[in-house]
């Protein structure tokens, strides 16, 4: 094995920006910004094996503060407050949620005006990948964005990933090329920040090869991205005997990992392989530490709860907490986005309860997990190469004012139907269709494409719909 320090002059030099990237200028940067994420992960890393009393204490009241807000500056919460009976003084703790009706994704949809308070202003507007086939346009204040980035670092430390670091990031290109302006800002950024980022979208033997290559190259202190594509690079890393590195920390989410394919990623680089579970809503909300033993609850920013819909207390729509080892709804309460509040939002996923009890890590945050929602299928362009079924998601960030849901089918002659169901009665804008198809092009190559404008799709057996669908 080639270990990464036979070139010791560059590398030094490489490791000692790294230390000051990480120490001075990042710390130096974000306190020029205004933004206290270094105060704020060094709280976390506090909490996150302080008591349990003291962790519920503050979780109890951002609890308060969020209900609180919520009825007094948003049309929606005061009705659904309202309708369920409930007044922000009954709320006094996480375990009164329970009294809230949830937030499904439909309705999320429809409210994202009467769910943005009048106060504190939007820092940030972005639309949702459509996981589950269904875009959202989610608004979130500073505090928010602050907690999420430092809650994020805080995470990626539990794999020793911090800033400073390099990183090879195997991930998605956008659907819209942004201006010059953009990409000059964006790759100086990269740069200074030590961020390689690799399109993994289409997964050809010769993609895998220059991905091999920029990993020699680059020589990363960790590789992020999505699941099924650090798996595909893995098995031709194994394939190909194309391993001349030492142990690299691997960092996945987006999909479902199985353990198949995380066996194969550590024989390729190494043990220390970490799940993430997040989203775009909320970003890092599950974490797995070193002894990968279930998700760390991201509780400091906000609450996870697994619900099970319980048909036998006699009101539609009444859920009750899944028990150990049983599965149930995810649902999300963030709690420092007063911008826009998400309380009991139904992510569209499900995963399995744990019983309380201490990780060996030390930390007391609670897990959950596995989680069992979104898994992708892999698609395949007209010469076999596999093609990652997420991009759908990525082509929809662009199109969330023209489609509210979509779902991709591959049919078994690899001919691809994409349905569309359009923001407005009727037919799909003519830029968006343009720009659905030159995507597919890219991407699918040689893949005929249907275009379907339909005013539903159906849901699937387990009663949600699956955005990509490969026939065998």
């Amino acid at each position: 094995m080639v270990a990464w320090c036979d070139v010791a002059g560059p590398l030094s030099l490489a490791s000692a920006y790294g230390n000051v990237l990480g120490r001075v200028l990042y710390p130096g940067w974000e306190r020029v910004r205004g933004r206290p994420t270094f105060e704020l992960l060094a709280l976390l890393r506090h909490t996150e094996r302080g008591s349990a009393s003291e962790l519920a204490a503050l979780r109890d009241g951002l609890v308060r503060r969020l209900v609180r807000h919520a009825y007094d500056h948003t049309a929606h919460y005061r009705a659904a407050f309202d309708g369920a009976h409930v007044l922000p003084g009954d709320i006094a703790a996480v375990a009164d949620l329970a009294r809230l009706p949830v937030l499904d994704r439909e309705t999320a949809q429809r409210t994202v005006d009467a769910r943005t308070a009048s106060w504190p202003p939007i820092a940030v507007t972005k639309a949702t990948s459509g996981s589950t086939g269904h875009p959202l346009l989610v608004r979130f204040s500073a505090e928010s964005r602050h907690w999420r980035d430092a809650t994020r670092w805080r995470g990626y430390g539990w794999a020793g990933y911090h800033m400073g670091d390099k990183a090879v990031h195997l991930w998605g290109v956008a659907a819209t090329q942004p201006t010059s302006a953009q990409r000059a800002k964006l790759a100086i950024d990269r740069v200074l920040r030590r961020d390689v980022y690799l399109d993994c979208m289409v997964r050809s033997d010769a993609a895998l090869a220059h991905m091999v290559d920029m990993i020699r190259r680059e020589r990363p202190n960790v590789i992020a991205g999505y699941a099924q594509a650090i798996a595909d690079l893995a098995r031709y890393v194994e394939r190909t005997d194309a391993r001349t590195w030492d142990d690299i920390p691997v960092i996945y989410g987006a999909e479902r990992l199985w353990p198949v394919d995380r066996a194969v990623i550590e024989r390729a680089f190494g043990a220390a392989v970490f799940e993430t579970y997040g989203c775009r809503e909320f970003m890092l909300m599950g974490m797995e530490c070193e002894h990968h033993d279930g998700l760390h609850e991201s509780a400091e920013n906000l609450i996870v709860e697994l619900l099970v819909r319980d048909p036998d207390r006699g009101r539609e729509n009444h859920w009750r907490a899944a028990q150990p080892g049983e599965h149930g709804e995810v649902a999300i309460t963030d709690l420092h986005n007063l911008a826009n509040p998400f309380i009991r939002y139904l992510t569209g996923d499900s995963a399995v309860a744990r019983a309380p009890r201490p990780c060996a890590c030390g930390r007391t945050l609670a897990t959950f997990g596995p989680v069992d929602g979104r898994v992708t299928d892999t698609m395949r362009d007209a010469d076999g190469n596999p093609v990652e079924g997420i991009l759908f998601n990525i082509l929809f960030l662009s199109l969330a004012a023209h489609a509210r849901h979509f779902q991709a089918v591959q049919r078994s002659d690899g001919r691809v139907t994409l349905r569309v169901v359009p923001a407005q009665p009727g037919a799909l804008a003519p830029d968006a269709e343009a720009l659905i198809r030159a995507f597919c092009a890219t991407h699918l190559r040689g893949i005929p494409l249907d275009i379907e404008v339909v005013s539903a799709i159906p849901l699937g057996a387990a009663g949600k719909l699956r955005r990509v669908v490969v026939e065998r």
